[in-house]
């Protein structure tokens, strides 16, 4: 029989030296580290968040400019603001425009997407840098070329619906003076800018479905509308809806298309929240009515980017 012996380990020498434990770093640097960023997000969002909401319980107003004086007023502002008739239509003329937005930039963008998935790298590559062009271009230059495309006597739009002869003479139109004119003008502006992050963002989930799933499908005897009902789009679903969130908070907040294209005119006709609490605080220098509309702007907004954030969550949990 084979017996073992377990031997214990020799004992450390007096002379033997320990690994030096790891220094540990104060908790104290770590705030130290963020605190730049910590400053400036609390100089540039927090403070003025928090005047914001003071100043909406306030009667500060132009005479508030000069003498420093205001009055605490409470919820008069927002009372004042629900009982007024121009706060509702603007309200509704939000929400509409807003819902005409969202369809049309996800429609186009997603028939660009699928253009894009039918193109060869050649045209590929320069129709999706010119997709880029138009997303990077600013909103105001964008705006104030818009302009002149459109201004009549000379703008490029209003010679060639006159060369077409579709709706006549356009030459002297002048669309930012007639309503409907004025959101259709301001609508293929913004919707020209939003497409090119949809549909670039869509193309991007349509290259992560399977090739596999689309052939099987094909193979079954199902057409190209069939494949992309049935396999593209439920793949899309999560990456679509966070598009559309996204949108809508976008277009909810519009304000420097409108505002440099029609300044919310003819009559008040393309005003909406952004417009109107632009125009309350700045030209009428009701700053404390103004400031309680931008506060229930915000909280609205706040209402759709936690939709955005729960669609966020689940679309996490898809993947």
């Amino acid at each position: 029989m084979v017996t073992t012996t377990l031997q214990a380990p020799p004992p450390k020498t007096a002379g033997a030296a320990e690994a030096p434990a790891a220094p540990r770093r104060p908790e104290r640097t770590h705030w130290l580290l963020l605190s730049p960023g910590l400053l400036i997000i609390t100089a540039l969002t927090v403070v003025p968040i928090v005047v914001l909401v003071l100043s909406s319980f306030t009667d500060y107003n132009r005479r508030s400019l000069f003498t420093g004086r205001f009055e605490l007023v409470g919820v008069g502002q927002y009372q004042r603001l629900l009982g007024n008739e121009e706060f509702w239509w603007s309200l509704l003329r939000t929400l509409g425009f807003t819902a005409a937005l969202v369809v049309g930039s996800i429609a186009i963008g997603l028939a660009l997407t699928v253009l894009l998935t039918r193109l060869g790298v050649a045209l590929r590559m320069p129709v999706t840098v010119a997709l880029i062009c138009a997303w990077a271009m600013p909103t105001v230059a964008s705006s104030v070329v818009w302009n002149w495309l459109f201004q009549p006597g000379y703008g490029v739009v209003n010679w060639l619906l006159t060369q077409l002869g579709i709706f006549g003479d356009m030459a002297n139109t002048d669309w930012s003076n007639d309503a409907v004119l004025a959101y259709v003008s301001i609508w293929l502006l913004i919707v020209w800018q939003a497409v090119p992050f949809i549909a670039l963002t869509l193309y991007a989930a349509v290259m992560q479905v399977p090739l596999e799933r689309q052939e099987a499908a094909r193979m079954d005897g199902a057409s190209e509308w069939r494949v992309w009902r049935s396999v593209v789009i439920p793949a899309l679903r999560p990456t679509l809806g966070l598009v559309t969130i996204l949108s809508i908070i976008w277009d909810f907040n519009v304000f420097n298309q409108i505002w440099l294209v029609s300044g919310g005119g003819p009559d008040s006709a393309t005003t909406t929240l952004g417009v109107f609490a632009f125009t309350t605080a700045f030209v009428g220098f009701q700053i404390g009515t103004g400031s309680a509309l931008s506060v229930i702007t915000t909280l609205i907004l706040l209402a759709l980017t936690a939709l955005y954030i729960r669609r966020l969550l689940r679309a996490g949990e898809d993947l």
